[in-house]
């Protein structure tokens, strides 16, 4: 795990940086500048490739500081928009463009907390399984299976739903009504619903282990955090998907 805040050094061939040259300087006036436009005179900088943590000047830890995410955010947003380099020429146009869409993506990201987390394991090589509502149609549109692993916790009370689930369809079909199996399905639902509200709880304590390893500069334990992110995200997204089944068949 790498320390985010060290890719805000620009490389060495940065326009208007001599080789060697540890902090960047503005390629207009040579100034040193900030990262993503020189505090000088304003010039628009080349847009570096970094990570939306780094983008911002955050460290890569998951209680981040929304509201100095959002300061931060609009203060950018006036140095970055495209309306201020409407005069400029074509380059700097162009590198005003690719900052502020890079600020906007970096700032849906992070402002979100299950996007946020999402982001972060992508950054260290971890993907989430496909439990998306993508792959729920495209698995209903080929007529294949979508692959989804139901959590162990939840193997009866699946069961249970899906025959439910299953009467309600079959009663639908036939335009019967049975309020004792609707009632049913409404605890179950009610039931998946707190199930979801806990799983965020059990994140933000993964996020807790995960930025005391950032603080503490080591790896160790790295991996069994990252998993066990991995292991609460997955569980939601499939009892989101559950809900999502169940409000569909009661429509």
């Amino acid at each position: 795990m790498t320390d985010s805040r060290s890719s805000l050094i620009m490389p060495n061939s940065s326009p208007g940086q001599a080789p060697g040259e540890a902090t960047p300087r503005c390629w207009s006036c040579g100034t040193m500048r900030a990262v993503h436009f020189c505090s000088s005179c304003g010039k628009v900088q080349p847009p570096v490739p970094v990570d939306y943590f780094t983008f911002f000047g955050f460290p890569r830890k998951l209680n981040l500081d929304t509201a100095a995410l959002e300061k931060e955010f609009y203060a950018l947003s006036r140095h970055l928009h495209p309306d201020v380099f409407g005069q400029s020429d074509d380059r700097e146009r162009a590198w005003s463009l690719e900052q502020s869409s890079m600020l906007n993506d970096a700032y849906r990201t992070l402002k979100d907390p299950i996007k946020r987390t999402e982001y972060l394991l992508r950054l260290e090589g971890v993907e989430l399984e496909e439990q998306s509502k993508q792959a729920t149609e495209k698995a209903r549109a080929t007529g294949e299976l979508k692959k989804q692993v139901v959590p162990p916790d939840l193997l009866e009370e699946v069961f249970d739903l899906n025959l439910h689930l299953e009467e309600l369809r079959e009663q639908k079909k036939a335009g019967e009504d049975d309020p004792a199996l609707l009632e049913e399905i409404g605890k179950a639902k009610l039931s998946l619903e707190e199930k979801y509200d806990a799983l965020f709880g059990e994140l933000k304590t993964e996020w807790n282990a995960w930025d005391k390893l950032v603080d503490s500069g080591t790896e160790a334990g790295q991996r069994k955090i990252l998993d066990a992110m991995l292991d609460v995200l997955n569980r939601r997204n499939y009892v989101r998907n559950l809900v999502r089944d169940v409000n569909e068949a009661l429509e």
